[in-house]
């Protein structure tokens, strides 16, 4: 018996290329676009040990954990990394930036979370390119979360390595990820003796029998599920339209903020200014006292299916995330989850609101 899923033909490189120009153009980039064929920490790895190495100085921004990734990869390529590390419950600024760079002008690589997704936080790259443009460094970042939930614009802002994901806002497969590459970083990578070759890692290697190649020959076979996945997810964005897949975010975002604090509880955002919130996630801080993945843990047992999360590490002691990414950036789920924390607190002995935080999101919404 034939199955859908489990019987297919083999995926042509024509059908391959035709989803990476789909991607690129959700990135509005005429730079190269190569879908990778792992979770999206295979292009963030491979895009660092690639242009980085000895003789490398970084400026690693840390704004949440994965930056704290980033700079151990770069150590372990032999850069000698400069860490900018900000409170989590804020954004880093492009005056911060200018700043290191007046301090250590021989920076010659900028990497930078754009939203964390894990403290709910989101940067200013705009900003932030202008000033790495202006001191000629490389500049690599992580779009993982925030591709769908809001601009991402590599060529505009001046990003020679833009690493994104499917699986959170563009509500799609995790087994595959893409990573735009400007000709700079392709030089960079040329010139680096320690850049990966006949490597899972290695983006020379798909620049060199992909990209060069006129994409006619895929290098191995290619993750069929997943990468039909990813062209239906980004069929539905195109049909849904990009603009309005992100005001979808944005709405979730301040629906969640508004009503977390109209719940009351002890409740609060965790990161503290709105416009450096990222609308893909919502932090939130629980009073103190109450354990956050207690909290969580009592209001999964209702719906084990809410998008909540309590935070990682140490931060699982205080932080809550709402992951209204993708199908869950609607106003039904927000309320799900709010209420369910809100029924939570008032069992562990907190005063709640629930009436008006389902009045909170329905504003916030709007």
């Amino acid at each position: 018996m034939t199955h859908p899923l489990l019987d297919l033909p083999p995926m042509s490189a024509a059908h391959f290329a035709s989803i990476e120009d789909r991607v690129a153009k959700l990135l509005d980039t005429e730079q190269d676009v190569v879908i990778m064929q792992g979770e999206a920490l295979l292009p963030l790895e491979g895009a660092i040990r690639g242009t980085a190495g000895p003789g490398t100085v970084a400026l690693n921004v840390i704004t949440g954990p994965y930056g704290q990734t980033f700079g151990n990869w770069l150590r372990d390529c032999g850069a000698t990394v400069i860490d900018l590390s900000v409170p989590f419950h804020t954004a880093v600024s492009a005056a911060q930036i200018r700043e290191a760079f007046t301090e250590h002008p021989e920076i010659d690589f900028v990497s930078l979370v754009h939203a964390e997704a894990a403290t709910g936080n989101t940067n200013p790259v705009a900003e932030i390119g202008e000033v790495v443009r202006e001191q000629g460094a490389l500049f690599y970042l992580d779009a993982v979360a925030s591709i769908g939930a809001e601009p991402v614009l590599p060529d505009a802002w001046g990003v020679d390595l833009c690493v994104v994901g499917a699986q959170k806002a563009m509500g799609g497969p995790a087994g595959v990820s893409a990573v735009s590459v400007s000709e700079r970083a392709w030089a960079r990578m040329a010139s680096n003796p320690g850049a990966p070759r006949r490597s899972y890692l290695s983006l020379l290697d798909w620049k060199e029998r992909w990209v060069d190649g006129g994409r006619k020959a895929l290098l191995h076979a290619p993750a069929q599920l997943e990468m039909l996945a990813l062209e239906a997810c980004v069929e539905r964005i195109e049909t849904e339209g990009l603009e309005a897949v992100m005001a979808r975010h944005a709405s979730a975002a301040a629906a969640t903020r508004a009503g977390a604090v109209a719940l009351g509880g002890g409740l609060e955002p965790y990161v503290h200014e709105a416009h450096e919130a990222a609308p893909v996630a919502t932090t939130l801080r629980t009073p103190p006292g109450v354990l956050a993945s207690d909290l969580v843990t009592h209001a999964l047992s209702t719906d084990p299916t809410l998008p909540l999360a309590a935070g990682g590490g140490a931060l699982a002691a205080s932080m809550i995330r709402v992951n209204h990414y993708g199908p869950n950036a609607t106003p039904e789920t927000i309320n799900s989850s709010l209420t369910a924390l809100g029924v939570a607190l008032r069992e562990n002995g907190a005063t709640v609101d629930l009436e008006g935080a389902r009045g909170a999101v329905e504003g916030g919404w709007a």
